[in-house]
């Protein structure tokens, strides 16, 4: 009976060993996309920054694809501040997303140490 509970207790430890893993790699992969949006935001925050010291009659390229095409200043200013934007949407998403993966990752650790609580004193039990 006694060796059952603990093959059990094995059993759910395991589950929720490979679910906090399974955070973990999440939380991760969240830390790495967050930091090409902060990379982009930067960039796109030099961009702004060097397009507001241009006068009105400048002349603007774009990349596309291999080829440099004429944009118009005003244009090119929208796009950048749309893009601004976005990232900036991204990263709030993204922190919303880590913040619950943190709780959920920490909800987890405390069921794991309940199953190892469990699990040494069913084996204290067996043994006396």
């Amino acid at each position: 009976m006694a060796s059952s509970a603990v093959r059990e207790v094995q059993h759910d430890l395991e589950n929720q060993a490979n679910a906090l893993s399974k955070l973990q790699k999440d939380i991760a992969k969240n830390h790495q996309v967050r930091k090409q949006y902060t990379i982009q935001l930067g960039e796109n925050e030099l961009v702004l920054k060097e397009l507001d010291l241009l006068n009105e009659d400048a002349n603007v390229y774009k990349l596309i694809g291999p080829v440099l095409v004429k944009q118009d200043l005003a244009e090119a200013n929208a796009n950048v501040r749309k893009r601004i934007e976005y990232i900036s949407a991204e990263l709030k998403r993204l922190d919303g997303t880590l913040q619950d993966l943190e709780e959920k990752q920490n909800s987890k650790k405390e069921s794991i140490l309940k199953l190892q609580r469990k699990m040494q004193a069913l084996q204290a039990g067996k043994k006396s």
